[in-house]
């Protein structure tokens, strides 16, 4: 072993056989870090040490683990250090997110052209980007029928002609460019208006007089002659430049990317090491399929997927695992309370409602903590299986928190919870953010000191002044609304609590394996008894009139109805109809002879349950109400529920609000008032509720209208942040993702063997923060 000295100027020496080993030279710079009592020697040269991650090691390279250090530096290169690019497209290239190499080599094309070759005019066909060669044969400023100014450009060659439109362009500017006469070679997407075929904002290279076009494409193979990236870009950047700096970055840079896979886990099912993946999403092969490349169905991008989602999955399966290890709290069902809620319920559990209550139970009675995920549709009784398992902790002398996203919900909630929990003699608190003074301190002390048994409450339930005396269960409602973040918060409130997650919001699979990979999941699949289909209908304004008639039927026949509104009350800038407004008007001019109340968030907790009250007790005819009804209330009379502005509500909310109704026995109707000033988006969701109350197809449609980042609500989503994979698109490539992580991680659980050491530095550094994976680095 070489000795290091350090002279009394407190400078080390370095042997010449050292740095020969390093592959360094006296004048190379290199830095120094102290790491686990260890001097850790990384190369720092500018003279850029490159070796393939994957090559064999000869005699004089460097280390193993020093290359890697000089790859991942080698990846957090500053763009602004790229040969082409100044200090203003570094600014514009920051904006998109890429501050370094590594950034730009995961940013994706968003579609590629097909320049190939240059088609004749006569066979551009419309649907497609294609690249063609012509002379403008006439251009100019043209006012089309509406008033609108466009600039058009005839094109033509031997085989035919094309026109080229610029909208909003700058007349002078383009007639001084677009002279009759000149030539180009122009690319774009060919479309058809009426029956002539145009192309909108071309890309040009101008071809000087006497030029042969095929030096030109030649001279420039960034931009032709093969399949062509087109790069998402901000205002200020182009699309030319762009490739060639991406160009740069890929021919200079990928050798240090590392491709972390085995084989054993890519060749069974096709997939490419990253490094090759990348050089092909970049820079396709001549033969290359242009739809696959659209679409992201090549061989190149289903293998980045799926190196993404295997991380991803590897993490969720490595904390599942740990769960599995750790040390909980092995609960005793005595039957103390949950035999008396039953005697007290005026109706038998379901029998899917039993299926989750018994895995809920084993899993309490397990020596380690619960981490379950309840799923099920609206109405399924998801509340008062929680309940129960709450009461099975409280019989064990434990504290039970339960956390909703909003006050709202979470006031719901508390109403349900704490009536059923008064006859059962347990003491139940609401805590919320918007609780003030002695209100608030007087709940936290209640919660401290123990006397509290079940805690419900918003974020203020995992703030640092709360304190629980003994807190066995965490129950999360809503958990999509909730990162992975919150849940471990709640976690550290006690010694390992279970932790009981729940959802009314029906999550297609690849979302839930996505987002809850990590625990188990029970779904309730089954509806109580009595509960029957709701009728529902897209009504446009001008029909208000018969909407109003159907409610005055349905009351006349002993029911009740609900009217939805998007606001308490018209602020100047809206033109949607408010609950406060229109309860007035429904009361006065519609319905004079009809009792009509009003419920918003905005009311005490006190006031709601006393409207609700109201309701439930047949004293109120109908109920004006904002999306407050979405959960929580359970009035089998209701039969109608009428939505105002329905397109502006989400799919999923649409469908937990038409949840209120089709409670009982007697047909239920759900109406979907809109103005008729649809988006296709607007127009796509209202048709879905009229087609089916399956909420896992509402919710497969809301996912597939929205994207994965509305669907939860971008805020509190907890989806993690994949640069390539696509969880619509690659649904079967994550299934194959989690099926081989979860394989691994049983064929070696501490990812100790040769070929996953690597693998399990990787995961720390990508998602060990995000999912508390620190134990395992």
């Amino acid at each position: 072993m070489t000795a290091l000295s350090l002279d009394k100027s407190g400078r080390i020496t370095i042997p010449t056989e050292m740095l020969a080993k390093l592959g360094l030279k006296p004048g190379d710079s290199l830095a120094l870090e102290l790491r686990d009592g260890a001097l850790v020697i990384q190369p720092t040269s500018p003279a850029r040490q490159k070796a393939s991650p994957a090559a064999p090691e000869k005699p004089g390279d460097p280390p193993v683990a020093v290359r890697h250090a000089i790859a991942r530096k080698n990846l957090q290169t500053p763009m602004q250090f790229i040969k082409g690019i100044g200090p203003k497209m570094a600014e514009l290239l920051e904006k998109r997110g890429i501050k370094t190499v590594g950034d730009a080599l995961y940013l994706l094309p968003l579609r590629y052209e097909d320049r190939r070759e240059l088609i004749p005019v006569a066979r551009l066909r419309p649907g497609t980007s294609q690249v063609f060669q012509g002379r403008i044969l006439a251009a100019d400023s043209v006012t089309t029928r509406g008033g609108r100014r466009v600039f058009e450009a005839m094109v033509g060659d031997a085989s035919g002609q094309i026109a080229l439109k610029w909208f909003n362009a700058n007349a002078v500017w383009m007639k001084r460019t677009w002279k009759v006469g000149r030539e180009g070679i122009f690319t774009g997407e060919v479309s058809v208006f009426g029956h002539q075929r145009e192309v909108h904002h071309p890309d040009v290279e101008w071809l000087e007089e006497g030029t042969d076009v095929r030096e030109i494409m030649a001279a420039d193979p960034a931009n032709f002659g093969r399949i062509v990236p087109v790069y998402p870009l901000t205002e200020g950047l182009q699309q030319k430049p762009m490739r060639k700096v991406m160009r740069e970055v890929v021919a200079r840079f990928l050798d240090d990317v590392e491709n972390h896979l085995p084989a054993s886990l890519l060749t069974p099912h096709d997939f490419m090491p990253v490094p090759a993946a990348l050089r092909q999403v970049h820079m396709p092969p001549a033969d290359a399929d242009l739809a696959g490349l659209n679409e992201g169905r090549s061989q190149a991008h289903r293998s980045l997927a799926f190196e993404e989602f295997f991380f991803w999955e590897l993490g969720l399966a490595l904390k599942r695992r740990g769960i599995t290890l750790e040390e909980g709290i092995a609960f005793q069902v005595t039957h103390r309370y949950t035999k008396q809620l039953a005697r007290l319920l005026p109706f038998e559990l379901t029998a899917a409602q039993r299926r989750v209550l018994s895995e809920i139970k084993a899993d309490m009675m397990a020596p380690h903590p619960m981490h379950r995920l309840v799923q099920g549709d609206v109405g399924c009784g998801k509340t008062l299986v929680a309940l129960m398992a709450a009461l099975v902790a409280v019989e064990n002398d434990y504290q039970v928190a339960i956390m909703a996203p909003t006050e709202i919900l979470a006031e719901q909630h508390w109403l349900t919870i704490h009536r059923w929990c008064a006859e059962l003699g347990i003491e139940t608190v609401l805590l919320t953010a918007g609780m003030k003074g002695r209100a608030k301190s007087d709940a936290m002390a209640r919660v401290t000191e123990g006397s509290a048994r079940i805690v419900i409450g918003t974020h203020a339930v995992i703030q640092d002044k709360v304190e629980f005396k003994r807190l066995g269960l965490g129950i999360i409602d809503e958990q999509h609304r909730f990162g992975v973040l919150q849940r471990g918060i709640l976690k550290k409130k006690g010694s390992n609590p279970d932790i009981l997650v729940m959802t009314a919001t029906p999550i297609p699979r690849t979302l839930a394996m996505t987002l809850f990979g990590d625990l188990s999941l029970s779904v309730i699949d089954e509806l109580p008894p009595g509960r029957t289909p709701v009728e529902t209908r897209v009504y446009f304004e001008s029909r208000r009139a018969q909407v109003y008639d159907m409610i005055r039927r349905e009351i006349g026949q002993g029911r009740q109805a609900y009217l939805i509104y998007p606001l308490v009350e018209e602020t100047e800038k809206s033109d949607l109809r408010a609950a406060a407004q229109m309860a007035e008007h429904l009361r006065t001019d519609i319905f004079p002879g009809l009792r009509v109340a009003l419920l918003h968030g905005r009311m005490s907790p006190e006031e709601k349950e006393a409207v609700m009250g109201s309701f439930k007790a047949r004293e109120t005819d109908i109920l004006v109400a904002t999306t407050v009804i979405e959960v929580g209330i359970d009035v089998p009379n209701a039969t109608v529920m009428v939505i105002e502005h329905a397109e502006r509500f989400g799919l999923s909310q649409l469908h937990q609000l038409r949840g209120r109704v089709g409670r009982g026995q007697a047909r239920s109707y759900c109406i979907l008032l809109t103005s008729g000033k649809l988006s296709e988006d607007g127009e796509k969701r209202l048709h879905e509720m009229e087609k089916t109350n399956d909420g896992f197809r509402i919710a497969e449609a809301d996912l597939e209208i929205r994207g994965p980042g509305d669907f939860l609500g971008t805020r509190q989503s907890g989806m993690p942040d994949f640069r390539i994979a696509n969880i619509l698109r690659d649904g079967q490539i994550l299934e194959t993702a989690r099926k081989a992580a979860f394989e691994l991680l049983a064929a070696d659980p501490e990812l100790s063997g040769s070929d996953h050491v690597r693998l399990r530095e990787e995961l720390v550094s990508r998602w060990g923060q995000r999912l508390e994976l620190g134990s395992i680095g």
